[in-house]
Protein backbone atom coordinates (compact mmCIF):
# COMPACT_ATOMS: atom_id res chain seq x y z
CA UNK A 1 0.00 0.00 0.00
CA UNK A 2 1.09 3.07 -1.20
CA UNK A 3 2.46 5.50 1.96
CA UNK A 4 0.45 9.18 1.49
CA UNK A 5 2.45 12.08 0.38
CA UNK A 6 3.90 14.78 1.61
CA UNK A 7 2.85 18.16 0.83
CA UNK A 8 5.43 20.84 0.52
CA UNK A 9 5.42 24.67 -0.41
CA UNK A 10 8.01 26.42 -1.99
CA UNK A 11 7.23 30.04 -0.24
CA UNK A 12 8.30 33.08 -1.78
CA UNK A 13 9.08 32.60 -5.40
CA UNK A 14 11.90 35.12 -5.55
CA UNK A 15 13.66 33.15 -2.89
CA UNK A 16 15.45 30.04 -2.74
CA UNK A 17 12.11 27.38 -1.98
CA UNK A 18 12.15 26.28 -5.64
CA UNK A 19 15.93 25.63 -5.51
CA UNK A 20 16.17 23.90 -2.28
CA UNK A 21 13.14 21.45 -3.20
CA UNK A 22 14.92 20.96 -7.04
CA UNK A 23 18.65 20.15 -5.43
CA UNK A 24 17.15 17.86 -2.99
CA UNK A 25 15.45 15.77 -5.44
CA UNK A 26 18.41 15.30 -7.82
CA UNK A 27 20.01 13.76 -4.76
CA UNK A 28 17.09 10.81 -4.68
CA UNK A 29 16.74 11.32 -1.08
CA UNK A 30 12.98 12.14 -2.01
CA UNK A 31 12.55 8.88 -3.81
CA UNK A 32 14.18 7.09 -1.35
CA UNK A 33 11.41 8.01 0.99
CA UNK A 34 9.03 5.54 -0.40
CA UNK A 35 5.92 8.13 -0.57
CA UNK A 36 4.76 10.29 -3.33
CA UNK A 37 6.27 14.08 -3.11
CA UNK A 38 3.33 17.08 -3.93
CA UNK A 39 5.07 20.27 -4.20
CA UNK A 40 3.25 23.50 -4.31
CA UNK A 41 4.68 26.01 -6.92
CA UNK A 42 4.25 27.99 -10.31
CA UNK A 43 5.34 25.21 -12.97
CA UNK A 44 6.27 27.47 -15.43
CA UNK A 45 8.58 29.22 -12.71
CA UNK A 46 10.01 26.47 -10.95
CA UNK A 47 11.02 25.06 -14.75
CA UNK A 48 13.00 28.30 -15.27
CA UNK A 49 14.75 27.54 -11.79
CA UNK A 50 15.58 24.44 -12.66
CA UNK A 51 16.74 25.80 -16.45
CA UNK A 52 18.97 28.14 -14.35
CA UNK A 53 20.87 25.66 -11.76
CA UNK A 54 21.44 23.92 -14.96
CA UNK A 55 22.88 26.41 -16.55
CA UNK A 56 25.48 27.41 -13.91
CA UNK A 57 26.16 23.70 -13.00
CA UNK A 58 23.93 23.45 -9.70
CA UNK A 59 22.09 20.95 -11.58
CA UNK A 60 23.75 17.65 -12.69
CA UNK A 61 20.68 16.79 -14.88
CA UNK A 62 17.54 17.35 -15.66
CA UNK A 63 14.48 16.35 -13.50
CA UNK A 64 11.62 14.87 -14.43
CA UNK A 65 8.19 15.69 -13.08
CA UNK A 66 4.45 15.76 -13.13
CA UNK A 67 2.43 18.68 -13.62
CA UNK A 68 -0.94 19.22 -12.06
CA UNK A 69 -3.18 21.96 -13.31
CA UNK A 70 -6.25 22.17 -10.66
CA UNK A 71 -9.09 24.43 -11.37
CA UNK A 72 -9.07 27.50 -9.49
CA UNK A 73 -12.60 28.32 -8.43
CA UNK A 74 -11.41 30.88 -6.32
CA UNK A 75 -9.15 28.20 -4.39
CA UNK A 76 -7.93 25.06 -6.08
CA UNK A 77 -10.23 22.24 -6.91
CA UNK A 78 -9.07 19.29 -4.66
CA UNK A 79 -11.27 16.63 -6.93
CA UNK A 80 -8.67 17.46 -9.61
CA UNK A 81 -5.55 16.93 -7.43
CA UNK A 82 -6.93 13.65 -6.59
CA UNK A 83 -7.69 12.58 -9.89
CA UNK A 84 -4.78 14.23 -11.87
CA UNK A 85 -2.46 12.21 -8.80
CA UNK A 86 -3.80 8.65 -10.03
CA UNK A 87 -1.60 9.40 -12.94
CA UNK A 88 1.93 9.68 -11.17
CA UNK A 89 4.55 7.35 -12.47
CA UNK A 90 7.22 5.89 -10.01
CA UNK A 91 9.87 7.68 -11.70
CA UNK A 92 8.76 11.14 -11.37
CA UNK A 93 10.75 13.08 -8.68
CA UNK A 94 7.57 14.77 -7.33
CA UNK A 95 4.39 16.03 -8.67
CA UNK A 96 4.30 19.58 -9.48
CA UNK A 97 0.57 21.16 -8.52
CA UNK A 98 0.39 24.37 -10.20
CA UNK A 99 -0.06 27.50 -8.00
CA UNK A 100 0.81 30.34 -10.51
CA UNK A 101 2.18 33.36 -10.09
CA UNK A 102 0.15 36.80 -11.04
CA UNK A 103 3.65 38.31 -12.30
CA UNK A 104 6.96 36.79 -13.18
CA UNK A 105 9.86 35.81 -11.65
CA UNK A 106 12.87 37.44 -10.97
CA UNK A 107 15.27 35.69 -8.16
CA UNK A 108 16.03 37.70 -5.71
CA UNK A 109 13.39 40.79 -6.28
CA UNK A 110 10.51 40.39 -4.28
CA UNK A 111 6.99 40.87 -6.32
CA UNK A 112 3.99 41.75 -3.87
CA UNK A 113 2.27 41.14 -6.71
CA UNK A 114 3.06 37.30 -6.19
CA UNK A 115 2.35 37.52 -2.77
CA UNK A 116 -1.09 36.24 -2.91
CA UNK A 117 0.17 32.95 -4.86
CA UNK A 118 2.45 32.50 -1.68
CA UNK A 119 -0.80 32.67 0.75
CA UNK A 120 -2.71 30.23 -1.71
CA UNK A 121 0.13 27.67 -1.23
CA UNK A 122 -0.77 27.45 2.51
CA UNK A 123 -4.39 27.47 1.79
CA UNK A 124 -4.55 24.49 -0.05
CA UNK A 125 -1.51 22.64 1.85
CA UNK A 126 -3.95 23.57 4.85
CA UNK A 127 -7.14 21.88 2.81
CA UNK A 128 -4.55 19.07 1.64
CA UNK A 129 -3.59 18.31 5.41
CA UNK A 130 -6.99 18.34 7.30
CA UNK A 131 -8.73 16.55 4.10
CA UNK A 132 -6.28 13.67 5.10
CA UNK A 133 -4.48 13.86 1.60
CA UNK A 134 -1.47 14.24 2.84
CA UNK A 135 0.56 12.58 5.82
CA UNK A 136 2.34 16.45 6.45
CA UNK A 137 3.15 19.49 5.63
CA UNK A 138 7.06 20.74 5.03
CA UNK A 139 6.90 24.55 4.73
CA UNK A 140 9.65 26.35 2.76
CA UNK A 141 10.66 29.94 3.15
CA UNK A 142 8.19 32.94 2.91
CA UNK A 143 9.04 36.82 2.87
CA UNK A 144 6.46 38.28 5.51
CA UNK A 145 7.03 41.61 4.54
CA UNK A 146 5.59 40.91 1.02
CA UNK A 147 2.55 39.16 2.44
CA UNK A 148 2.23 42.11 5.10
CA UNK A 149 2.95 44.86 1.83
CA UNK A 150 0.63 43.36 -0.24
CA UNK A 151 -2.33 43.70 2.08
CA UNK A 152 -2.69 40.53 3.60
CA UNK A 153 -3.93 39.16 6.74
CA UNK A 154 -5.02 36.37 8.80
CA UNK A 155 -8.42 34.85 9.41
CA UNK A 156 -8.62 37.20 12.68
CA UNK A 157 -7.80 40.44 10.81
CA UNK A 158 -4.53 40.74 11.98
CA UNK A 159 -1.37 41.37 10.25
CA UNK A 160 0.17 38.36 8.72
CA UNK A 161 3.08 37.49 11.40
CA UNK A 162 4.11 33.86 9.90
CA UNK A 163 3.16 30.03 9.23
CA UNK A 164 2.62 29.55 12.87
CA UNK A 165 0.02 32.05 13.37
CA UNK A 166 -1.38 31.24 9.77
CA UNK A 167 -2.04 27.27 9.95
CA UNK A 168 -3.27 28.00 13.80
CA UNK A 169 -6.24 30.21 12.60
CA UNK A 170 -6.89 28.09 9.93
CA UNK A 171 -7.22 24.94 12.34
CA UNK A 172 -9.24 26.48 14.82
CA UNK A 173 -6.78 26.01 17.12
CA UNK A 174 -6.34 28.63 20.74
CA UNK A 175 -2.38 27.61 20.92
CA UNK A 176 0.11 26.16 19.16
CA UNK A 177 3.72 25.56 20.34
CA UNK A 178 7.05 26.27 18.19
CA UNK A 179 9.30 23.52 18.59
CA UNK A 180 12.97 22.75 16.83
CA UNK A 181 14.65 19.69 16.86
CA UNK A 182 18.05 18.28 15.55
CA UNK A 183 19.78 14.99 15.80
CA UNK A 184 20.98 16.59 19.83
CA UNK A 185 17.82 17.56 21.10
CA UNK A 186 14.15 18.91 20.56
CA UNK A 187 13.32 22.35 22.52
CA UNK A 188 9.52 23.27 22.60
CA UNK A 189 8.86 27.03 23.71
CA UNK A 190 6.55 29.02 26.23
CA UNK A 191 6.73 32.53 24.51
CA UNK A 192 8.29 33.03 20.97
CA UNK A 193 8.71 36.46 19.56
CA UNK A 194 8.14 38.52 21.86
CA UNK A 195 10.82 41.66 23.64
CA UNK A 196 12.22 40.20 26.35
CA UNK A 197 10.85 42.94 28.47
CA UNK A 198 7.84 41.30 27.54
CA UNK A 199 8.22 37.50 28.77
CA UNK A 200 7.56 37.53 32.29
CA UNK A 201 4.10 38.82 31.76
CA UNK A 202 3.68 36.25 29.38
CA UNK A 203 4.53 33.18 31.61
CA UNK A 204 1.33 32.76 32.95
CA UNK A 205 -0.40 29.48 35.00
CA UNK A 206 -2.49 28.84 31.77
CA UNK A 207 0.36 29.56 29.33
CA UNK A 208 2.88 27.00 30.68
CA UNK A 209 0.02 24.62 31.01
CA UNK A 210 -1.28 24.80 27.71
CA UNK A 211 2.64 24.09 26.85
CA UNK A 212 3.04 21.27 28.54
CA UNK A 213 -0.31 19.74 27.76
CA UNK A 214 0.76 20.59 24.07
CA UNK A 215 4.19 18.83 24.11
CA UNK A 216 3.03 15.80 25.97
CA UNK A 217 0.20 15.33 23.47
CA UNK A 218 2.49 15.46 20.47
CA UNK A 219 5.27 13.19 21.58
CA UNK A 220 2.79 10.55 22.16
CA UNK A 221 0.62 10.94 18.90
CA UNK A 222 2.96 12.21 16.55
CA UNK A 223 6.39 11.31 17.97
CA UNK A 224 5.16 8.20 19.32
CA UNK A 225 6.86 8.33 22.58
CA UNK A 226 4.42 6.40 25.47
CA UNK A 227 6.10 7.91 28.18
CA UNK A 228 7.23 11.21 27.76
CA UNK A 229 10.54 12.73 29.60
CA UNK A 230 10.47 16.27 29.50
CA UNK A 231 12.68 18.70 31.53
CA UNK A 232 11.90 22.83 32.12
CA UNK A 233 14.06 25.50 31.90
CA UNK A 234 13.66 28.16 34.79
CA UNK A 235 12.76 31.96 33.87
CA UNK A 236 15.32 33.26 35.90
CA UNK A 237 18.98 32.35 36.61
CA UNK A 238 19.43 29.61 39.27
CA UNK A 239 15.39 28.79 38.15
CA UNK A 240 14.87 32.07 40.85
CA UNK A 241 17.64 30.99 43.53
CA UNK A 242 14.89 30.23 45.81
CA UNK A 243 13.04 33.30 44.83
CA UNK A 244 16.30 35.78 44.94
CA UNK A 245 16.51 36.21 41.83
CA UNK A 246 12.83 36.23 40.11
CA UNK A 247 9.97 34.77 41.71
CA UNK A 248 8.01 33.40 38.79
CA UNK A 249 9.25 29.66 39.29
CA UNK A 250 7.62 30.19 43.02
CA UNK A 251 4.49 31.55 42.06
CA UNK A 252 3.88 30.03 38.51
CA UNK A 253 5.76 27.62 36.92
CA UNK A 254 6.88 24.89 39.58
CA UNK A 255 2.67 24.87 40.78
CA UNK A 256 2.20 23.71 37.46
CA UNK A 257 4.65 21.24 37.30
CA UNK A 258 3.83 20.13 40.51
CA UNK A 259 0.37 18.85 38.90
CA UNK A 260 1.95 17.28 36.22
CA UNK A 261 4.36 15.18 38.35
CA UNK A 262 1.49 14.36 40.96
CA UNK A 263 -0.43 12.75 38.12
CA UNK A 264 2.25 10.58 37.28
CA UNK A 265 3.83 12.72 34.75
CA UNK A 266 7.86 12.28 34.05
CA UNK A 267 8.76 15.98 34.09
CA UNK A 268 11.04 18.20 36.44
CA UNK A 269 10.48 21.29 38.49
CA UNK A 270 12.10 24.21 36.88
CA UNK A 271 15.69 23.68 36.13
CA UNK A 272 18.27 26.41 35.76
CA UNK A 273 19.17 26.71 31.60
CA UNK A 274 22.41 27.18 32.14
CA UNK A 275 22.72 23.36 33.88
CA UNK A 276 19.98 22.25 32.05
CA UNK A 277 21.59 21.93 28.90
CA UNK A 278 24.10 19.29 29.51
CA UNK A 279 24.71 16.01 28.13
CA UNK A 280 24.08 14.22 31.53
CA UNK A 281 20.44 15.90 31.72
CA UNK A 282 19.45 15.57 28.27
CA UNK A 283 20.72 11.54 27.69
CA UNK A 284 17.60 11.30 29.88
CA UNK A 285 14.92 13.54 28.57
CA UNK A 286 12.86 13.33 25.15
CA UNK A 287 12.17 17.46 24.93
CA UNK A 288 13.26 20.47 26.94
CA UNK A 289 10.66 23.45 27.63
CA UNK A 290 12.51 26.58 27.69
CA UNK A 291 10.44 29.66 28.51
CA UNK A 292 11.34 32.29 25.95
CA UNK A 293 13.00 31.95 22.26
CA UNK A 294 16.83 32.98 23.18
CA UNK A 295 16.92 30.73 25.97
CA UNK A 296 16.30 27.77 24.63
CA UNK A 297 17.46 27.93 20.72
CA UNK A 298 20.84 29.43 20.62
CA UNK A 299 21.74 26.41 22.54
CA UNK A 300 20.11 23.89 20.06
CA UNK A 301 21.26 25.41 17.15
CA UNK A 302 25.19 25.50 18.16
CA UNK A 303 24.08 22.09 18.10
CA UNK A 304 22.93 21.71 14.58
CA UNK A 305 22.51 25.05 12.79
CA UNK A 306 21.99 23.18 9.35
CA UNK A 307 20.12 19.87 10.75
CA UNK A 308 17.42 22.32 12.66
CA UNK A 309 13.71 21.71 11.77
CA UNK A 310 11.01 24.02 12.91
CA UNK A 311 7.74 22.20 14.54
CA UNK A 312 4.65 23.55 15.06
CA UNK A 313 3.00 21.39 17.55
CA UNK A 314 -0.85 21.61 18.71
CA UNK A 315 -1.79 21.29 15.48
CA UNK A 316 -4.65 18.92 14.32
CA UNK A 317 -1.87 17.39 11.55
CA UNK A 318 2.03 17.13 11.22
CA UNK A 319 3.98 20.28 9.67
CA UNK A 320 7.07 20.89 9.93
CA UNK A 321 9.86 24.10 8.15
CA UNK A 322 13.20 24.88 7.17
CA UNK A 323 15.04 26.73 9.76
CA UNK A 324 15.75 29.68 7.44
CA UNK A 325 14.95 32.50 5.20
CA UNK A 326 14.24 33.59 1.89
CA UNK A 327 18.06 33.77 1.53
CA UNK A 328 17.10 36.28 -1.75
CA UNK A 329 20.33 36.96 -2.27
CA UNK A 330 21.46 32.73 -3.32
CA UNK A 331 18.77 32.86 -5.42
CA UNK A 332 18.86 31.00 -8.64
CA UNK A 333 23.07 30.75 -7.67
CA UNK A 334 22.83 27.21 -6.26
CA UNK A 335 24.94 28.29 -3.61
CA UNK A 336 21.79 27.72 -1.70
CA UNK A 337 21.98 24.56 1.37
CA UNK A 338 19.07 21.71 1.13
CA UNK A 339 19.96 20.44 4.29
CA UNK A 340 17.56 22.09 6.47
CA UNK A 341 14.84 20.99 3.95
CA UNK A 342 15.84 17.36 4.27
CA UNK A 343 15.52 17.29 7.24
CA UNK A 344 11.77 18.89 7.83
CA UNK A 345 11.21 16.39 4.91
CA UNK A 346 12.81 13.25 6.47
CA UNK A 347 11.24 14.27 10.26
CA UNK A 348 7.38 15.02 8.37
CA UNK A 349 8.38 11.25 6.92
CA UNK A 350 9.23 9.53 10.00
CA UNK A 351 6.76 11.61 12.40
CA UNK A 352 3.85 10.51 9.99
CA UNK A 353 5.29 6.49 10.27
CA UNK A 354 5.33 6.95 14.27
CA UNK A 355 1.90 9.28 14.56
CA UNK A 356 -0.80 7.05 16.23
CA UNK A 357 -4.53 7.82 15.95
CA UNK A 358 -6.23 10.42 18.49
CA UNK A 359 -8.57 8.56 20.93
Amino acid sequence: MQKQPLVITTGEPAGIGMDIVLMLAQTGELRALGRPIWVLADAQMIKQRADELLANGSLAHGLKWQVMTPTLRPTINLEDIDAGTLNHEADDEFVVINVPCAAPVVPGQIDVNNAAMVLTQLELAHQLAMTKRVAAIVTGPLQKSALIDAGLRLLDGSMFSGHTEFFMQQSGCDKVVMMLANPAMKVALVTTHLPLKDVPAAITTENVERTVEIVLQDLQQKFGVANPRILVCGLNPHAGEGGHLGDEEIRVINPVLQRFIDMGVDISLAMPADTLFTKRHLAHCDAVIAMYHDQGLPVLKSHGFGDTVNLTLGLPYIRTSVDHGTALDLAGHGAASASSLYQAVLMAHDMAMQARPVA
